[in-house]
């Protein structure tokens, strides 16, 4: 918990440009470095979001395996995209997109959970076989980084009740929800099933 408050407390903004996306041209693009721990995490602007109002917002960390080979194990590109395409069509807002891979316990540990995954176990036992909790992600770095941009009353993209107590818990307001949606296949179905049982989500299935 020590380390987590001073990996927390060393974030600090560290870069900023305009990046053109697909869908905004004139978005930009922030880099928060935990200056403890060598975290880097991303923050998307999209649009022109008005700070006195709610702001939409999506807090997603790093899926290399969805995100960027578009795997068939997890919703995390899907939900990504879907995000995106809210804000918008909304008015505007920002992602936080966390360097907190496979939930917290990096990259080569989310593949050794893939592998006892193949073996018979569901994501969250082997995550536990290794040693982990199943969850291992500080959303109070997300926190942390609305905190810097000023950002106080939010309607929050999410799935996970992990977030929303963890927005709450620190005095960031919540005006609205809006659930994202998973597209099921015969890869991610044990996969969401378990999100939903044992890990604190309320998925909406199509």
């Amino acid at each position: 918990k020590n380390q987590n408050k001073l990996i927390i407390e060393s974030t600090k903004l560290v870069s900023q440009s305009n990046i053109p996306l697909k869908l905004d041209h004139k978005a930009t693009i922030q880099i928060f470095k935990s200056f403890i721990g060598g975290l880097e995490h991303v923050v998307l602007k999209i649009g022109s979001p008005n700070k006195k109002k709610p702001i939409n917002l999506r807090i997603q960390s790093v899926c290399l395996t969805g995100e960027i080979f578009h795997s068939l194990k997890c919703d995390c590109r899907d939900q990504l995209h879907q995000s995106i395409d809210y804000i918008v069509k909304n008015g505007g807002g920002y992602i936080i997109h966390l360097d907190q891979e496979g939930r917290g316990i990096g990259l080569a540990n989310k593949i050794k959970a893939y592998d006892l995954q193949y073996g018979g176990m569901d994501t969250f036992d082997a995550d536990i076989t290794m040693g982990f909790l199943g969850e291992e992600r500080d959303f109070k770095l997300a926190v942390k980084i609305l905190i810097d941009l000023k950002i106080e009353t939010v309607n929050l993209i999410t799935n996970n009740k992990d977030k929303i107590k963890a927005l709450k818990k620190n005095n960031i307001r919540i005006q609205k929800l809006i659930p994202t949606y998973s597209i099921l296949n015969k890869f991610n179905i044990k996969y969401l099933s378990t999100r939903v049982q044992k890990m604190n989500y309320k998925i909406k299935l199509k």
